[in-house]
């Protein structure tokens, strides 16, 4: 069989074709842990059930984070795409598509773009496509055939998303897609879930006497880890008399760990660095966190930062993409350039000689996530785009409205 087929529940295929519910195919290049994951797992597991169905296509492959999917029935393909062209993908997917008969197709992020035409040759009747962010190699998302492809692929595509106006403004100054083509859907999570706690929890190896700069990201270029570690360096030489009280966590996996490790070893840190990898108690770590830090090159409305300043937690955080519309200068945190360290020790300075400030912005911060980012207004919005194209575009078959 070309693809690998998952069912995160035991069911019968044939009561699925039965199934009268809306299907939702979620295209993405690989389901692993990040926040653009976290985020598309948590909709499917909050959506309400008796909505709409999912279902989820990787094209490349998936790991042990699929098994935190627990909506029931949600099936998961993996198109085991090789580097490359890999031309015949576009022909797999609409086989596929055909056999599952979805009513939309709600693809993630540049790589998965150009399999739209894919899904109007397969008679997919909704067609939503998704930019959470940009990459190191074009942070400012000018790369001219990236762009060509993004307006030929419009007439294919109802509607697209975006998580941050930044990304609206992009999409349409930018690359040009018709303003009635985009809408902006904030990013959102549990405010339940991320919420301050005890310091430092059990999990944590600092003290309470220990000023704990964080971050959860995965590591990888646009995360900058290695621009932050450089930030560290420099708030140590900047607060001397500090030092012994001064601890860096860096919260992640990816493909430049070993290489981070390399510069934490190198620069003599080991001792006041935790580079723990992936760990599925964020808030936990969350929670055991001084401060809150995300010195990217390019970012969406990252859901890391959200949960940070869910949990009380003071940001500092690069002046890039949707995170100044998160962050407010001297309110919730502070905005630094990107790639700068001396800038960035300095930010991080501050909040280390001023407990009182901590729990100021902290606090103005938790409130901005409760009013502006919640979770419930993440998934009202997600349902009316998915409910109005339904209607618009499948012969008034929208998801019926159950309590």
């Amino acid at each position: 069989m070309p693809y690998s087929d998952q069912d995160t529940r035991q069911h019968s295929h044939q009561d699925a074709r039965q199934d009268t519910r809306p299907l939702i195919v979620h295209l993405i290049y690989a389901l692993d842990v990040g926040g653009l994951e976290k985020l598309l797992v948590d909709c499917i597991n909050r959506m309400p059930p008796q909505r709409y169905r999912h279902a989820l296509v990787c094209l490349t492959t998936y790991g042990e984070f699929a098994r935190r999917i627990t909506q029931p029935d949600v099936r998961i393909f993996a198109l085991n795409k090789p580097p490359g062209k890999a031309l015949h993908l576009h022909w797999q997917l609409c086989k596929l598509l055909r056999r599952l008969r979805p009513t939309v197709l709600h693809t993630y992020n540049f790589a998965t773009l150009e399999y739209a035409p894919a899904a109007a040759l397969a008679g997919v009747p909704v067609r939503i496509h998704a930019e959470h962010g940009r990459d190191a190699r074009d942070p400012q998302g000018l790369n001219p055939k990236h762009n060509l492809l993004r307006r030929l692929m419009t007439p294919f595509i109802d509607s697209y998303i975006t998580v941050s106006a930044d990304l609206e403004r992009w999409l349409g100054q930018v690359v040009r897609i018709p303003a009635a083509k985009t809408r902006l859907i904030n990013n959102g999570v549990d405010t339940e879930v991320y919420r301050p706690g005890p310091q430092p929890p059990a999990t944590s190896p600092w003290g309470a006497e220990h000023f704990v700069i964080g971050t959860v990201a995965r590591i990888q270029d646009v995360k900058n880890h290695k621009g932050l570690v450089e930030g560290f360096i420099a708030l140590r030489a900047l607060l001397p008399d500090q030092r012994h009280r001064l601890r860096l966590s860096i919260v992640g996996d990816g493909p430049l760990l070993p290489a981070l490790q390399a510069q934490v070893d190198a620069a003599g840190l080991r001792d006041v660095v935790w580079l723990p990898g992936s760990r599925s108690d964020i808030p936990a770590m969350l929670q055991g966190f001084s401060l809150f830090v995300l010195p990217s090159i390019a970012e969406g409305t990252p859901v890391s930062l959200l949960e940070a300043m869910a949990c009380g937690l003071p940001a500092v955080v690069s002046n890039v993409g949707g995170m100044p519309e998160v962050v407010t200068e001297n309110v919730h945190g502070a905005l630094v350039p990107p790639c700068d360290a001396q800038a960035l020790a300095a930010a991080l300075a501050r909040y280390a000689l001023d407990p009182a400030l901590c729990r100021a912005h902290g606090g103005a911060g938790r409130q901005r996530v409760i009013q502006q980012y919640s979770m419930a207004a993440m998934l009202e919005a997600y349902l009316a785009l998915y409910d109005g194209l339904c209607v618009k575009k499948s012969g008034g078959r929208a998801a019926p409205h159950q309590e």
